[in-house]
């Protein structure tokens, strides 16, 4: 999902308001969209909350999605919401923690009472401490120290990475976080209230909605909002700018999987392990003068985008057959891009995936020019009839310009490319000229501007010229050494690891291979698949049935690879080990997939790194691999989702179809263009494979073929594979 609006809040405990002026220690917030980021000042939380709610319906009612992201915990450590509530669910804390919460249109709240209450729900002395000295209640003790035996955690998961956070129990003096947060999440429950079920709270929430709210922390990337930050201008202010605009100018997809990362129960900071990326997107939306915005945050070989969720492969409890179609659109949904970003020379850069888009630096052509040999002239000066112009000594000819005005009425020699001197704006062709050398004589009229080229006529200065996620090939290097562009940024290839299993599998054909064993064709077949997608093929070999060695070897594909290819073992049968290692020590979504050949198709994740476990037959490892495995490959590449093109062709056979499974036959055009399939179906012959062009796609309902019948046949092109 993307984001159309992005908002920053640095919010306030502030029992009273913030002074008049924008001040610091205040709230601010900081909106980026369309291309611009403005800054906010807020004296009071009513009237910041009225402010986002007003800016939400705005948004929401153009269609337009936000993402809004406040600097206080969205949750408590473990433990916390059972002793309050009854319940870990954090949105079900919040409810509870909004009906004890008092916070006025002034600022005036009792947040120091309902942390004293709350510390009675534990024993000993605690958690929250802090308060002024006025504040006379020994159930909340004014320093940290005071505290003993509550038995919570003192920092959720997430903040145990970073040193510089706050506690959630501090609710007094410099970093009282603690007072923001239980008088930001008893407004942020409102506004939930008031939205339904079009404002989703990530990570506690998986709903897609055109409201999402996520927590922050605008220190996080400290350094280069001090860098960015404008003259004299107060922190909280740079802060929300810079954040906002960072974040805008993310990959959608890549802010998006931020927001699902975390934990359930104590909720995550958005970014955390990210700081590198949301830094660089930060220069790229405040770029220094003379840096190039589209491409100044594209540096960084290294830099990764987040992983992707250990649940995204899930399917809804009761699922048992899934149609091809729901499960590509699933698949579809849960990936995203997963490779880092280079920058390499434009010439070398033949195959990889545009990570930014690329605009003209200057027009092509950058100066009007002529489209062909001839002679170049002032229309005004010309008319109907016969038309003699005395020519002007020299040319005018490609890389070596006329260098004088051409008189109106007269005509220089001009050639192909030629730039158009000053006083021609028409060219005419030299084969419907006559010339003595000295005049030039053509039939008129001559059409105004003939024969020649504007400036920017093929692409003008500041227009996109390739979008992003376009495969460069040998066109795009063309047009963007025309344009003048000497190097790209580009993702960095995909890398694939190829992993084959079972006992009865022989490595290679240099070694013997027993009556009962067979060599291995599938590993070779799914590297040249990776190799001819232009992704980097990481071989991780052949194993065994041995569930140690297999996950020996896992280990070393999500080390060395950004996705692994498994075949054989991906069923539910007595020796079907990798699905078995899978589920026990990975996360294994087992999909039934309503369609011949394939069928079972496993998709795991693997410490962060997602596993398609295909099937060990041959034939249909490569159905599976083209169907499933080549457009999620191509997303997550950064290349985004390919739809293989079919055709419509009468059918070469005969066939009767049962209705439930869709079925692909291996299949080649006749010399009429009809398309005849493979003699068995039998998904061992190997041979098929090769002696196919393509494969026939039957619909998932009954069907009875005849020769003549119209069906649809996708050539193996059209799934990247030549």
């Amino acid at each position: 999902m993307s984001f159309d609006t992005i908002v920053v809040v640095d919010w306030s405990g502030a029992q009273s308001p913030s002074p008049p002026k924008p001040s610091k220690d205040a709230i601010w917030i900081g909106v980026a969209r369309n291309g611009t980021v403005e800054a906010s000042y807020h004296r009071t939380r009513a009237d910041a909350t009225e402010s986002l709610a007003a800016l939400f319906e705005t948004e929401r009612a153009a269609g337009r999605r936000v993402i809004a992201g406040f600097d206080f915990p969205f949750a408590y450590p473990k433990g916390f919401a059972e002793a309050v509530c009854g319940a870990s669910d954090p949105l079900t804390l919040w409810a509870a923690l909004a009906k004890r919460i008092e916070d006025a249109p002034d600022n005036a709240n009792n947040r120091f009472e309902v942390a004293a209450a709350l510390n009675d729900l534990f024993p000993g002395v605690g958690p929250f401490w802090g308060c002024p000295v006025s504040f006379d209640d020994p159930r909340l003790p004014p320093k940290g120290t005071a505290r003993h035996g509550h038995g919570l955690p003192e920092r959720r998961g997430c903040e145990s990475h970073l040193k510089t956070t706050q506690p959630c129990w501090k609710l007094y003096t410099t970093g009282s976080v603690g007072s923001q947060a239980l008088l930001g999440i008893a407004r942020l429950h409102t506004l939930r209230s008031r939205f339904g079920t079009d404002l989703a709270v990530r990570p506690f929430e998986r709903h897609e909605a055109p409201i999402t709210l996520v927590e922050l922390f605008p220190s996080l990337i400290a350094p280069t909002v001090a860098a960015l930050s404008e003259e004299n201008e107060i922190k909280d202010r740079a802060q929300v700018r810079v954040l906002a605009g960072a974040l805008a100018a993310l990959n959608p997809a890549w802010l998006d999987a931020m927001t699902r990362e975390g934990d359930p129960v104590e909720g995550w900071i958005l970014g955390l392990g990210h700081e590198e990326a949301i830094a660089l997107a930060a220069h790229a939306a405040f770029p220094a003068e003379g840096t190039d915005a589209t491409t100044s945050h594209m540096t960084n070989s290294d830099l990764l985008p987040p992983r992707l969720r250990d649940d995204c492969f899930a399917m809804p409890q009761g699922v048992a057959w899934v149609p091809v179609d729901e499960a590509l659109a699933k698949l579809r949904a849960a990936l995203y891009p997963v490779t880092g970003t280079e920058r390499i020379p434009t010439a070398k850069a033949a195959g990889r995936v545009l990570a930014a888009e690329v605009t003209a630096q200057r027009s092509n052509p950058p100066m009007p020019n002529s489209a062909v040999d001839g002679y170049g002239f002032a229309h005004a000066a010309t008319g109907e009839g016969v038309q003699r112009l005395p020519l002007l000594a020299g040319r005018a000819a490609a890389g070596q310009p006329y260098p004088h005005a051409v008189p109106p009425g007269h005509a220089i020699r001009i050639l192909t490319g030629a730039i158009l001197p000053e006083g021609v704006d028409t060219v005419v062709l030299e084969e419907d000229t006559a010339t003595d050398g000295t005049t030039v004589a053509f039939d008129g009229p001559i059409k105004p501007r003939a024969n020649t080229r504007k400036a920017g006529e093929d692409v003008a200065a500041g227009e996109s010229a390739i979008p992003r996620g376009k495969r460069l090939r040998a066109p795009e290097l063309a047009l963007a050494s025309a344009l003048g562009i000497a190097e790209l940024p580009v993702h960095r290839p995909l890398r694939v690891g190829v992993l084959s299993t079972g006992d009865e599998i022989v490595a290679t054909p240099d070694d013997p291979a027993a009556p009962h064993q067979i060599w291995d064709a599938n590993r070779p077949m799914l590297l040249a698949l990776a190799q001819g997608w232009h992704c980097e093929p990481v071989d991780l070999g052949h194993v065994g049935d041995d569930a140690s060695e297999i996950e020996e070897r896992l280990n070393t594909g999500a080390e060395s690879a950004d996705v692994i290819l498994t075949s054989g073992g991906a069923s539910a049968g007595d020796e079907d080990h990798v699905s078995a290692l899978l589920r026990s020590r990975g996360t294994l979504s087992s999909w039934r997939i309503a369609l011949k050949p394939g069928r079972p198709l496993a998709l795991a994740m693997w410490n962060h790194v997602p596993v398609f476990g295909l099937p060990g037959n041959p034939v249909a490892a490569l159905v599976c691999a083209l169907v499933f495995a080549r457009p999620a490959l191509s997303l997550m590449s950064g290349a985004g989702w390919t739809t293989p093109q079919g055709f419509t062709v009468p059918a070469a056979f005969a066939k009767r179809k049962k209705p439930g499974r869709r079925e692909y036959l291996r299949a080649r055009l006749t010399d009429e263009g009809h398309a005849e399939v493979f003699a068995s179906e039998g998904s061992g012959r190997i041979s098929g494979l090769s002696w196919a062009d393509g494969l026939v796609e039957l619909p998932d309902e009954a069907a009875d073929i005849a020769p003549g019948t119209p069906v649809r046949y996708i050539p193996y092109a059209s799934f990247g594979l030549t």
